[in-house]
């Protein structure tokens, strides 16, 4: 399926029925490590009644041997591709009612380790999802069905001849047309267009990242001042701006601790996320803005967009207008995969519908102003369904605003307020801790 169409929700309402039928005996979910967490999100989600026991395998390895070994406890395991290839000797005499590879052209080469554990587990049924089934080469395709089913595609160096050769190489239609034939039914392949009526004009969608030990010190020891300074004895009135400062900073680490570390070695939950999005949005074929508050942090993104090839123009406040129009122009008419754009200089007056993906890397806990920026895609002019992700850190102040527009607006556009350098007189001390937990 096409992106934004729903395979994890297809998934969890197959596991659920199987659950509620007794045919889930054990199910494991492998995905890339930026989505465990918002795999056991999405089940918690949609399985209101909580009836699917799920165990996240992500934490030391001792931890989840013993979840592993404690597998009556749970009807789902979670894990990311390089914790299993890690693990795989812990599945040695288990077997699964169901194995699901989320953005399955993770084992495209079937000579990597994450390839051959993931084939190495034993389950009844298997299923493989994902948006790219082939984005190089026709060996990705033979390495999926190779986990799928075993032998149904020969060998690879049967299948090579067979048909990589005489498809890519000579251009073979009856090759082609066999090689369909024999994958159809077992494939559903859904794009946006061919559901159009059935979608909605826009998509939306929150990602949740989760911080590993390094960038949660490194979040938690200035929460830590923070709430030194909120419990201190200054006049709290007195310490807003202080408050102020402390906030941005916790947003910071949020997005990456880097920003406000010079020092900082670990890696940034989010930006993984971002890059994880991003690729997969490239490979089905998509172009993205990429929106943030902070310029540092595009300035970063942009760096890690290098290493891996992915091309993109920047947008700030500093860009001048001339130059704005010509990127804009450019980027709508071009193979230029992402735009980069900051909150001031993004809001309004620019026209993207070159791009049908947009990704918010950090909430703007005023939606107006987030749905204004979105809109910079999601317009007339516009011939795709867009989907819109909000990137969130887990157990974070991100999470704790956003729940807070759903349930409490009044405060939430008091924080928005302060947020905007207005006014922080609204909000009292209590309601601030609230919001930070």
């Amino acid at each position: 399926d096409d992106m934004g169409l729903g395979k994890t929700l297809q998934i969890i309402s197959l596991l659920m029925d199987a659950k509620k039928n007794g045919r889930l005996k054990k199910a494991l979910i492998v995905c890339p490590a930026s989505l465990v967490y918002n795999w056991s999100e999405e089940i918690s989600k949609f399985d209101t009644k909580g009836e699917l026991r799920v165990s996240v395998l992500a934490a030391a390895k001792e931890e989840r041997q013993k979840s592993i070994e404690e597998h009556e406890a749970f009807d789902i395991y979670i894990s990311s591709y390089d914790t299993l290839r890690r693990d795989i000797s812990l599945y040695h005499d288990m077997r699964f009612s169901h194995q699901i590879i989320d953005e399955a052209q993770f084992i495209k080469n079937q000579n990597t380790g994450v390839a051959k554990a993931v084939k190495t587990v034993k389950a009844d049924i298997k299923y493989a999802l994902t948006g790219t089934p082939i984005e190089n080469r026709l060996s990705e395709l033979w390495s999926i069905f190779d986990y799928i089913m075993p032998g149904f595609l020969y060998s690879y160096n049967s299948f090579k001849s067979k048909y990589e050769n005489t498809i890519v190489k000579d251009g073979n239609d009856e090759s082609a047309k066999l090689l369909s034939k024999m994958i159809s039914p077992f494939v559903l392949r859904r794009l946006k267009s061919e559901v159009a009526t059935d979608l909605p004009d826009k998509i939306e969608e929150v990602r949740v990242s989760r911080f590993d030990k390094k960038q949660q010190l490194a979040y938690d020891t200035e929460l830590s001042k923070l709430k030194n300074v909120l419990n201190g004895n200054e006049e709290y009135n007195s310490s807003k701006m202080i408050i102020l400062s402390e906030i941005t900073k916790l947003r910071q680490i949020c997005c990456d601790p880097g920003l406000i570390f010079e020092d900082y070695a670990g890696d940034s939950a989010k930006l993984e996320t971002c890059i994880d999005l991003v690729k997969s949005g490239i490979e089905a074929g998509h172009k993205i803005l990429l929106f943030s508050q902070f310029t540092s942090m595009l300035d970063i993104i942009k760096k890690r967009f290098e290493e891996e090839n992915i091309s993109s123009y920047v947008i700030t406040g500093s860009t001048s207008k001339e130059k704005r129009i010509k990127l804009v122009n450019d980027f709508n008419n071009d193979d230029t995969n992402v735009f980069l754009i900051s909150l001031k200089a993004g809001g309004t007056g620019l026209n993207l519908v070159g791009a049908d993906i947009v990704i918010h890397y950090d909430p703007w806990w005023n939606f107006a102003a987030q749905n204004q920026a979105t809109d910079r895609a999601h317009r007339i002019g516009q011939k795709n369904k867009v989907t819109v992700y909000r990137l969130i850190a887990k157990g974070t102040i991100e999470e704790k605003i956003v729940k807070l527009q759903e349930s409490k607006k009044e405060l939430a556009d008091r924080v928005l307020n302060f947020e905007e350098g207005i006014s922080l007189a609204n909000i009292s001390k209590e309601e601030l801790l609230e919001l930070l937990g």
